[in-house]
């Protein structure tokens, strides 16, 4: 389990295949974290700063800063929403590579060759554009590939990618700050074309999903994408096993409506997607991006020494806390580590605005213990909340309505990070009459929603490690209280569901439960959580 990557004994197959293929996968959160940690570094650039500014100033202003960054997460938002459509209609494999190599790369493009201000944050937007593409499409792909009893660690390597972009990005930028020619910033900003261009050429060779070849009546194709992430026969019992169980899924869905927009508000479904867009809109809001999109230009400003080694340093904590975490979300669950991060987050960042609203940020002694407890935060949340959100939500949804439900939800997750990126600089600095000047009390707001997200958690989050995928729907239909899901055991298989009953209509999954309640095969505790 966990980092060991050990298969369980009951297991056939090989697991490496689709190991390898979720991890790789994983690696188109280099675009966005490497895009954040960019931008980040390149708005402390005295070069950009004089060439970019405008009506004879010698830097850009707050409101221009401020929809420099943040028309990413614009671009970001509407293309999380068009990953439905697309991976729906083109498949998971075919969207990433158009995504990454046409979208994207057009954004690189346009930054690159840019001079003013017009087409750099044009550029920004189709950058953004592919990366909302692809945020919906990778734990989509990953999640419908990996093995039950790994997927979480599988699912979370996206967000160890973002961490690593975000280094990345931080290390360039340190390389090519004191430039004094376009190179300061064209440099960073082209790098991103070797980023994307692996993902195309490594996607090419790669499977699509068997649950999206079933959900297109492909089934010898299903099978065959199966045989290679399993490295089974299309003819072995475990295969034939697996298969079956998604086709008999698929077919369950599909009999009960067909797969609209509508369907994804409907009884447990709808749940699962409030619980889903909170999740990803809290994420967002615990204030993580502030750090890696102001943090230069805050500690700048602040008075911080150093601010450019700052970002190195904070960005390395982010890569090596993300591990501890792709190792505990299949040890310690989801639900429990969401709800260890979210009560660490919210001590350190209220550490950090107590010191610096009492101490002030050009007190040596009061720099280091912000540096400090920040650190601590980004461990906190690079060990829980920035990996978790994405296994979470990449587990939640039925085949039917998953492509629709994860792009909403990733959706969400682009809307708060443009909502925080666009009013941050109004938040936290002095430019007059509209502007709050908060400073080191804007970690009042972020420690504020870390403790929202402790109740959020308890209230909503079920527990779903080692569950198929399509055994969460058993979860949701038996289960109504979040905190009574770590008692949860699945008991029906859908070759079932569907099955006549004594009525002479097709069973549903409550149907199934209900008979072997009555028969004795089903734990009969299940019954004060039944959901309604």
């Amino acid at each position: 389990m966990g980092l060991a990557l050990k298969k369980p004994d009951d297991v056939a197959g090989a697991a490496w295949p689709a190991i390898m293929i979720g991890l790789f996968v994983a690696f188109g959160g280099v675009l966005f974290g490497y895009d954040t940690g960019t931008i980040g570094g390149i708005l402390g650039m005295e070069y950009w700063q004089t060439q970019f500014a405008t009506n004879g100033r010698d830097s850009i202003t707050p409101a221009e800063e401020s929809l420099i960054v943040s028309i990413l997460s614009a671009g970001t938002f509407f293309g999380a929403l068009l990953a439905a459509p697309v991976a729906d209609n083109l498949g998971r494999k075919m969207g990433l590579i158009l995504s990454c190599g046409i979208v994207f790369n057009l954004g690189v493009i346009l930054q690159t060759a840019s001079t003013a201000q017009p087409m750099f944050i044009a550029g920004r937007f189709f950058a953004g554009l592919g990366v909302g593409l692809v945020s919906a499409m990778i734990p989509l792909y990953q999640s419908e590939t990996a093995p039950k009893w790994i997927r979480g660690t599988i699912v979370g390597s996206y967000q160890l990618a973002i961490t690593i972009g975000l280094f990345l990005a931080a290390c360039v930028n340190y390389g090519t700050q004191n430039r004094l020619d376009s190179g300061s910033y064209r440099i960073p900003v082209a790098v991103q074309f070797a980023w994307s261009l692996i993902i195309v050429f490594g996607m090419l060779v790669l499977p699509e999903t068997p649950r999206f070849l079933i959900k297109q009546d492909k089934h010898e194709k299903a099978a065959k994408a199966l045989s290679t992430l399993r490295r089974l026969d299309v003819d072995h019992p475990s295969l034939v096993e697996e298969l079956s169980e998604i086709t008999a899924n698929h077919r369950y869905e599909a009999s009960l409506s067909k797969a609209s927009y509508l369907d994804c508000f409907k009884g447990t479904v709808g749940k699962r997607l409030l619980t889903g867009c909170l999740l990803q809109g809290l994420q967002q809001l615990t204030g993580v991006n502030f750090i890696f999109y102001y943090g230069t230009a805050y500690f700048q400003r602040a008075g911080f020494n150093n601010p450019f080694i700052i970002s190195v340093i904070t960005n390395s904590v982010n890569v090596i806390s993300t591990f501890p975490g792709l190792y505990l979300v299949e040890k310690m669950g989801r639900r429990n580590l969401l709800l260890m991060g979210a009560i660490g987050m919210a001590i350190c960042q209220f550490i950090v605005a107590i010191t610096g609203t009492v101490a002030g940020t050009t007190d040596l002694a009061a720099q280091r213990v912000a540096i400090a407890f920040v650190c601590i935060y980004i461990f906190f949340f690079a060990s829980s909340w920035g990996p978790v959100a994405w296994v979470v939500t990449g587990e939640l949804f039925p085949l039917k309505v998953r492509a629709k439900c994860l792009s909403m939800t990733t959706a969400t997750n682009w809307l708060l990070n443009f909502a925080i990126a666009y009013a941050t600089p109004y938040m936290v600095n002095d430019g007059g009459a509209g502007y709050a000047n908060l400073g080191s009390r804007v970690f009042f707001v972020w420690g504020s929603f870390c403790f929202i997200c402790i109740f959020f958690v308890w209230m909503l989050i079920y527990e779903t490690k080692g569950l198929a995928l399509e055994q969460v729907d058993e979860l949701y239909a038996v289960i109504s209280q979040a905190w009574k899901s770590k008692t949860f055991t699945p008991t029906i298989s859908f070759t079932e569901v569907g099955e006549k009953g004594e009525d002479g209509r097709s069973m549903s999954i409550t149907d199934v439960v209900d008979r072997k309640a009555s028969t004795g095969h089903v734990d009969q505790s299940y019954d004060g959580g039944r959901a309604m």
